[in-house]
């Protein structure tokens, strides 16, 4: 799609995204799609309103990439280890990780509640030459069930209501397939690093977060285990000025968790 044309759909979904954010659902906050809508146009720029996905953004594929290799046996040295598997990208915004995905080779479909989203997503993926079927709604609109992987990264911390949100993905996730998610925790180090710096600094745009609702780890996985999900890997990220984002035994800040149903 040219420019111009994906100008005229994000100008499309702005007339439109008050009447779409109005309906009601059972998981999305209405007041956090209205919020991320609002940065769809600046969505794809490395050093916008989603700087910080960006940067995350390679932390977190190396821990998916890590984990396909290890669950899925025919992935381990392929270079479309998703090849014949199907994705379901929760929350996917504009598609900074349904894209990647979808380039390992997998049948990927993004969901997200901002309308505003998914114009600028369709678009860019359109100029890619990617084929990624893009979904405006709440997780349960999604008709299809069993996915092999299903993602849902620093989503769980904005949603309405967590443990029907966790519910919803086990009902989607193939009995055999696996689940990727992660969240800030709620410590006092998430708080001054994600809100106090984050959003005090600019770096994350302000009023993005609210550290009452972060769950901790342990929080995160008895909400996992009432859904008939288990844990079995989970991992810090971490940032430092000198190093950025990286993978940690450190928890304090945000955590990563593989997740797979219980047998």
């Amino acid at each position: 799609m040219k420019a111009s044309a994906a100008s005229h759909s994000l100008s499309t979904a702005e007339k439109t995204s008050d009447k779409k954010n109005d309906q009601t659902s059972s998981t999305i906050d209405h007041h956090q799609a209205l919020h991320f809508g609002k940065m769809a146009k600046d969505w794809w720029n490395p050093f916008g309103s989603s700087a910080m996905l960006h940067r995350m953004n390679p932390v977190r594929l190396s821990y998916i990439r890590q984990a396909i290799d290890q669950y899925f046996v025919s992935a381990f040295g392929n270079p479309f280890p998703l090849m014949g598997k199907s994705v379901l990208d929760i929350g996917c915004g504009a598609g900074l990780l349904s894209e990647p995905l979808c380039r390992l080779g997998g049948d990927v479909t993004g969901v997200d509640a901002a309308f505003e989203n998914i114009a600028v997503a369709k678009a860019h993926a359109e100029e890619q030459h990617l084929n990624i079927r893009y979904l405006t709604g709440e997780l349960e609109s999604v008709e299809d069930t069993n996915f092999d992987l299903i993602t849902a990264m620093e989503v769980l911390e904005h949603v309405a209501e967590p443990e029907q949100f966790i519910q919803a993905i086990a009902d989607k996730l193939d009995p055999n397939g696996l689940l990727i998610l992660s969240t800030p925790n709620r410590t006092l180090l998430s708080k001054m690093m994600i809100i106090g710096i984050g959003e005090t600094l600019g770096g994350i745009p302000a009023k993005t977060h609210d550290w009452s609702r972060f769950l901790k780890p342990e929080e995160t996985q008895k909400l996992l285990e009432k859904a008939g999900l288990v844990v079995t890997d989970i991992i810090g990220m971490t940032w430092s000025p000198l190093h950025g984002f990286a993978l940690s035994d450190n928890k304090a800040v945000d955590y990563l968790m593989t997740i797979q149903k219980k047998k």
